[in-house]
């Protein structure tokens, strides 16, 4: 596995979802990510209760591979960043164990600096240091 600062990795991780250029943002996708990368998503408490309402044992929500974690970084990008005024962060603290990386992440007001969510992330890296397996862990 190559040498990186695990900090910086989550610190490009999160300017993906912050990054309003579409070519710019797909750049860092290509650049953070495993070509067949996987990002997978707890979604909110609400969405768990309906699945489980419905019989759903679980209700992870998952994009794979360049074409699809671009849609799901652009739709984030839109509703959270575009829509709401939000920025996200990464915390201080990101730390790696092998080819884990673990951080925790802000959700920020533009507005006002209020931190107004946040979560966890947990990277699985592939040989070269790219994102093979994204967990994400909103409100974590």
């Amino acid at each position: 596995m190559i040498e990186f600062d695990a900090q910086q990795l989550a610190d490009r991780y999160m300017a993906q979802w912050t990054t309003p250029d579409a070519t710019e943002r797909r750049t860092a996708i290509e650049l953070l990510w495993a070509e067949n990368g996987v990002h997978v998503l707890q979604p909110p408490a609400e969405i768990r209760q309906v699945a489980a309402e419905l019989g759903f044992g679980h209700s992870t929500l998952e994009a794979q591979g360049y074409d699809a974690i671009e849609k799901r970084v652009a739709r984030g990008h839109e509703r959270f960043v575009r829509a709401q005024g939000f920025a996200f962060r990464a915390r201080p603290g990101a730390v790696r164990l092998h080819g884990l990386v673990k951080f925790g992440w802000e959700a920020v007001s533009a507005e006002t600096g209020d931190v107004v969510g946040g979560g966890l992330n947990i990277l699985v890296l592939d040989d070269d240091g790219r994102i093979r397996t994204d967990y994400m862990f909103p409100g974590a």
